[in-house]
């Protein structure tokens, strides 16, 4: 089964899309639920008929101990589990990004001195000092093998990663903008806008369609992205989800 047969947008139903196409290496994937490896996201998803079978499903994957998350359209009734959290986001597509690359940032003060910022290709072998950032920042849910997903790009200024932005969730024809962070300490200079453009514009380069998610109430995130170029599409619902005992 594809998105496409489902007959429905893959971004309606992102996380599901994505298993069931590009990213299925990645995770565990059945007919009627699936999910990432834990190490590498958090998510899990049904297919778009959400029939309790398909619930069913989904929690042998997870285990009767386990959670999922979930990014769907709306608080869908999950029959034999329990909510343990929700979030209301927005998604929102790039139709016109500023998509010039970009390897040089402009100098940034950290700990109380010039240094020229760089933009630099993040990997696994930088896990720790990116779970660091993370920590400092709380972008949302990162695992160890997050950076696995996609290109992930982060500026260094001074030696230190102080801004990072990547690619998560790939549905059909689609790539999604994730992790944008930025030190504290350099906060209110661009560098997140400048990481959202260097990722935006390596997947359209590849012909793909760039997309986001954000909370709700970030009005200064959303208004920093429809500046960018990005348009909201839809409201999406981030839940977390456990089997019941």
């Amino acid at each position: 089964m594809t998105a496409a047969a489902t007959g429905s947008h893959p971004l309606d139903n992102p996380v599901w899309s994505a298993l069931v196409g590009r990213q299925s290496h990645l995770g565990e994937v059945g007919p009627l639920a699936a999910r990432f490896d834990p190490e590498v996201a958090l998510f899990s998803a049904v297919s778009d008929d959400a029939s309790p079978e398909a619930w069913a499903a989904l929690a042998e994957l997870v285990g009767a101990d386990g959670i999922a998350v979930l990014f769907r359209a709306g608080p869908a009734p999950v029959p034999g589990w329990e909510e343990v959290a929700r979030y209301d986001a927005v998604q929102m597509v790039g139709t016109a990004p500023e998509l010039a690359e970009q390897t040089l940032v402009p100098a940034v003060r950290l700990d109380g001195g010039e240094h020229a910022g760089e933009i630099v290709k993040l990997g696994l072998d930088h896990v720790d000092e990116v779970l660091a950032l993370v920590e400092r920042t709380r972008p949302g849910p990162f695992r160890r093998r997050t950076l696995g997903m996609g290109r992930y790009v982060g500026i260094r200024a001074g030696g230190a990663l102080v801004a990072m932005a990547g690619e998560r969730l790939a549905p059909a024809g689609h790539t999604e903008v994730s992790a944008v962070c930025v030190d504290e300490a350099v906060r209110g200079q661009g560098l997140g806008a400048t990481v959202v453009r260097v990722v935006t514009s390596g997947i359209a380069a590849r012909g793909e369609v760039p997309f986001l998610h954000v909370e709700v109430g970030n009005e200064p995130a959303r208004r920093l992205y429809a500046s960018m170029g990005f348009d909201e599409r839809r409201p999406l619902v981030a839940q977390v989800v456990r089997p019941r005992p």
